[in-house]
Parts: C-alpha cells; sequence; structure tokens
C-alpha cells in the first residue's frame, strides 16, 4: 500500500522573522497572540499555501505563568492561550474548499521552554512529576478545549517529563504526536532513544512519535528506533542545525537543507514530515516536493 506522507510546517518563529519581526524576549512568538495575531495568521498562511498540511500553533512557549509574569491577568493569559489556536483554525478554513483536511496542531513546548533559558535542549529542571503535572495539566485542557485537531508535543528533552505528559495526554484523549529533541541516539538530556520512546509505548492517544528541532543528520537514527520501539509512524521535522543562543534568542552555523534524505526516512517510516527552526515557507514548499518525490 502507497504511504501517506504529511507534511508539516516549518518554524514559525523563522516565518515570522522573514516578515520582519524581531522574536525575543521571555514569550518569544506568544507575544504575537497579544500584540499582532494577523502576523501569526500570515505565517500558518504561507505555511500552507507552500504545501503543508498541517498549521502548528503559536502556543509552544505560551503558559499562564510566563503571561502573568507578562503583565496580563489570569483571564487575559487563559484567552490568549486559547487564541493560538482559534487562529490557527481561521486560517485552516479560509482554504476548507481548496484543500479539505488541513489540520491544526496545538504546539505544547517542554517546561524549559517556557524558562527561555535553553534548559529546553537540557532537561533535567530537579522538579518533581507532580510539579510537572500542576504545569503541563492546566495548558494542556486550556488548548484542548479551544478545538484543535490534535497536540504537537515536541522538544521534549528527557524522559521524565516525556512520562508525566503521556499521561496527561490519555487523559485527555486527544489525538497526539510526540517529538524528543535529540542528539546522535540520546535526547538532549542524555537518556538512550530506546528508553525514551519505550516510554511512549501503549498510549492511546498517540498517533506518532519522533524527532524535532534535531540536526537533520541525527533523524534517521531516531525515526527508527522511534517506530521499532512504539510501533507508531513516525514523525520527523529537523532544524537546520547549529548552536541555540538562549540570550539572543538565535541559532548560529546553520547549514543547507538536504531534501535527499527523506527518502530515507519514509522509508524508515515517517509519515509526518516538516521543518522547525530555520525553515520558512520556502523550505517547506521545497520539502513538499521531495516529499512528493519520493511516494510511489
Amino acid at each position: 500500500m502507497m504511504p501517506h506522507v504529511t507534511v508539516l510546517d516549518g518554524g514559525l518563529s523563522t516565518a515570522l522573522e522573514q516578515q520582519g519581526i524581531v522574536v525575543d524576549g521571555a514569550l518569544w512568538t506568544a507575544r504575537l497572540l497579544a500584540d499582532e495575531p494577523e502576523r501569526i495568521a500570515r505565517a500558518h498562511r504561507e505555511f500552507f499555501e507552500a504545501g503543508a498540511d498541517v498549521a502548528t500553533t503559536a502556543t509552544y512557549q505560551a503558559s499562564e505563568r510566563g503571561f502573568l509574569a507578562a503583565g496580563f491577568d489570569a483571564a487575559q493569559a487563559r484567552a490568549l492561550i486559547r487564541r493560538g489556536v482559534t487562529v490557527a483554525r481561521d486560517v485552516r478554513d479560509e482554504f476548507a474548499s481548496a484543500r479539505p483536511g488541513l489540520r491544526v496542531a496545538a504546539s505544547v513546548g517542554p517546561y524549559g521552554a517556557v524558562l527561555g533559558d535553553g534548559s529546553e535542549y537540557r532537561g533535567g529542571y530537579g522538579l518533581s512529576a507532580a510539579r510537572l503535572r500542576d504545569f503541563h495539566g492546566p495548558r494542556l485542557e486550556l488548548l484542548a478545549e479551544a478545538g484543535p485537531d490534535l497536540f504537537a508535543v515536541e522538544t521534549i528533552p528527557d524522559v521524565e517529563e516525556a512520562v508525566v505528559l503521556v499521561a496527561l495526554l490519555d487523559d485527555i484523549g486527544l489525538p497526539a504526536w510526540f517529538s524528543y529533541s535529540a542528539r546522535g541516539a540520546a535526547t538532549c538530556a542524555g537518556q538512550p532513544l530506546t528508553e525514551a520512546f519505550a516510554a511512549l509505548a501503549g498510549s492511546s492517544a498517540l498517533i506518532a512519535a519522533g524527532v524535532n528541532c534535531s540536526d537533520q543528520a541525527d533523524v534517521l537514527g531516531a525515526i527508527t528506533t522511534a517506530v521499532q520501539v512504539t510501533g507508531l509512524p513516525g514523525v520527523a521535522y529537523p532544524n537546520r542545525g547549529g548552536v541555540w543562543d538562549s540570550a539572543a534568542k538565535t541559532w548560529s552555523q546553520a547549514h543547507a537543507v538536504d531534501h535527499a534524505l527523506v527518502g530515507a526516512w519514509v522509508a524508515a517510516g515517517a509519515r509526518c514530515i516538516g521543518g522547525c527552526c530555520g525553515y520558512g515557507p520556502a523550505d517547506i514548499a521545497g520539502l513538499a516536493k521531495a516529499v512528493a518525490s519520493v511516494l510511489p
């Protein structure tokens, strides 16, 4: 049977930077949910026009804690988190007649993303499982209430956080893909990927598992492991490589996108393929063509 591959979008921050937006500060792209939601809508639109099948919401770094620290009250914080989903849904609906079947994935980043100190690429926050549940549970419920098609649980660096998230996802019941950030054959926290993906096996909510915001050279091994250990389709959306500067909120030493790798990812079981930091709409257009070229 011919495999179906869903083309994901690219880096929302990259698309916004290409619009001339300076993406910095503790709220990162979530700031625009309050200030300029039309800019986020434009980015979603550009990714759909480039061939993406999914819009990933501007909620990766969004949390009540973060909005409260920025001066919003609790009601405003909850409304802005929901707005991340409704903005993407509205753009999806613009394309409904021409491209039925487009979906909205509510982005759920790790605890470290909200800290904004680079710990999303280290893990090991020193928090108990109860503290992590108290953080993630309410935001997952808020996002689910806004009506996305699925969750995108992404850039998770640590098995301990994954275990907490999987239990919450199974309780909520909304479909989700789950992706770790990885280096070589280990999570960014240093745990073997075999152990990391074993923590996902048997989940009732997960529909795909893999890696994102990882170097494209590390994707094939990670996808192979993810598919073998979980039995789920693979998800892969690497970044452009380089080093993340958490103070400047920038990547350095990025390399070119190698679309020739896509065929091997599909052969290994990747069924959701896109890009992360450094991938703009033009990159996703090229990726969509690469995906189409490797399908029978």
